[in-house]
């Protein structure tokens, strides 16, 4: 069997904010932005929430792939943006099971699994490996959908404000891929507790003031310089669980390699981490020290103190008591390194060329938590396929991360015939109907005010038709979300 992935669908709500924009209301310098984070982000408009967001991407997928619902065996959720601590993945089932009806089609099953995968931005990556091993045993012959969905807030006036985003991407996967198969056998996993890495707990909801669209605010708490080491340190080590699978050197992987989708919170996230991997490669093989001294120097570093900070065990440690006073950067050193390393030729062929498929369509979505890796893949296939290229065979690397903290490296190859099915992916047409939000609009939208609703009427999409308050004390049903789903125009 070549277990794998046969069609992505995304969707993404309307509300948009440029960020030129939001750097001309915050006083802060587009080309910085623009290199480092990206072009826009998205916002969840009224009567949305993370279950509408997936059950319309999902009901896109059935439609765009002619899936048949019986076939359907599994049909998970990752998200790190649930409002139901009981339901997750079965909210979606019942959603498109009425657009199904509506439609005149089968229903999916009622033996249908629904997990919900919940490991911050890693959870989808952890539902595909759940599904693919459903296919492999008790889901022989059947189908499965892996959906990811998130909304990404941020306080105004922080650090992550521009990193904000929220949209959904649904997954096909079969026992016959037709876009990329992967090996689990292959893969490399890690996990290490972090304490106060990227975390919501439930303290943060305590006292926070009613909002006009009934929605909590959630805000999740993040230490910056340290966030980013954790990033570095966990996508390392899942590398390197998938490399002392592989026979030969490691540090020829990076070159051999055709393609690498990691998980981007921002734009240049990915780099940052496979940058990284590349130094921790090069000081864990002795032949690589001789060039790792030359970037050394031509950086203007101790190589012996890079190379004892590139070999540390781990730059973590403790029970995390005194990281209030340790939330800075952990590799220094390494990060003038990879400064240096933009200005050399290896920059083109390291990163440039392997980093490069459908990264630029992605400065449009923002940060979408766990659905931000497959719409990469999804904006890569779909780039190759208007441009002509070439994919059948070639290697890639998908390297999920979820703060909190855990890593997976999963190894794929592109199937051939892939151009058929990556025609269905709905990538550019997901990007359609944005409405661009002024300064007053977004943070009206941001703080959950009512505005004028300047979003054109749902259409063949699910929606929030209302929320439950009753309290008993013979039903009780406050704060459910009760859904519909609009056939045409909204009324």
């Amino acid at each position: 069997m070549a277990l794998g992935i046969s069609g992505f669908s995304l969707y993404l709500p309307p509300y948009r904010v440029q960020l030129e924009a939001w750097c001309a209301w915050n006083d802060q310098p587009w080309e910085k932005f623009r290199s480092v984070v990206g072009r826009s982000f998205r916002m969840r408009a009224p009567a949305q929430s993370v279950y509408t967001f997936a059950a319309n991407a999902v009901w896109r997928l059935i439609r765009d792939y002619d899936i048949d619902p019986s076939q359907v065996g599994l049909l998970a959720l990752g998200t790190e943006s649930s409002t139901d601590n009981s339901a997750g993945a079965v909210i979606v089932k019942g959603m498109v099971n009425e657009a199904l009806a509506a439609a005149g089609l089968p229903q999916l099953a009622r033996d249908c699994e629904v997990p919900e995968f919940k490991q911050a931005c890693l959870g989808g990556v952890y539902g595909v490996k759940a599904a693919l091993r459903y296919l492999a045993t008790d889901g022989r012959g059947r189908q499965a959908i892996v959906v990811c969905a998130d909304i990404a807030e941020y306080a105004r006036g922080g650090s992550g404000e521009p990193t904000q985003g929220a949209g959904a991407v649904a997954m096909l996967l079969e026992s016959d891929a037709r876009l990329l198969e992967v090996d689990l056998a292959a893969a490399g996993s890690d996990s290490d507790y972090r304490v106060a890495d990227f975390r919501k707990p439930f303290a943060r909801f305590r006292n926070q003031p009613a909002r006009d669209d009934g929605q909590v605010q959630d805000l999740p708490m993040f230490n910056g310089h340290y966030s980013t080491s954790c990033y570095i340190d966990a996508t390392h080590h899942a590398m390197t669980a998938m490399l002392e699978k592989r026979p030969g050197r490691s540090l020829d992987y990076f070159h051999d390699i055709d393609a690498v989708f990691m998980h981007r919170p921002y734009h240049q996230m990915p780099t940052t981490g496979w940058v990284m991997a590349f130094l921790f490669a090069l000081a864990h093989d002795d032949e690589g020290h001789d060039q790792l001294r030359a970037l050394a120097a031509d950086a203007g570093v101790d190589a012996d103190l890079l190379l004892e900070e590139l070999l540390a065990p781990s730059p973590f440690h403790g029970n995390g008591a005194d990281l209030a006073e340790n939330t800075g950067d952990v590799f220094p050193l390494a990060r003038k390194v990879r400064n240096q390393l933009r200005k050399t030729p290896l920059w083109d062929t390291l990163v440039e060329d392997k980093l490069r498929l459908g990264s630029e369509a992605m400065r449009d979505l923002g940060n979408l938590y766990t659905a931000a890796l497959p719409a990469w893949l999804a904006a890569g296939l779909q780039e190759a396929l208007t441009d002509r290229i070439e994919l059948t065979d070639q290697n890639w690397l998908a390297l999920g991360y979820g703060s909190g903290d855990a890593a997976e490296a999963l190894p794929l190859r592109v199937v051939a015939g892939w151009q058929e099915a990556a025609r269905r992916i709905n990538f550019e047409s997901a990007l359609v109907g944005a409405i661009d939000l002024n300064e007053a609009q977004y943070i009206d939208v941001h703080e959950g005010r009512r505005i004028e609703n300047i979003a054109p009427p749902a259409r063949d999409e699910f929606v929030i038709d209302h929320v439950g308050t009753s309290n008993g004390p013979d039903f009780f049903d406050e704060g459910v979300e009760y859904y519909r789903y609009v056939v045409g125009s909204a009324e």
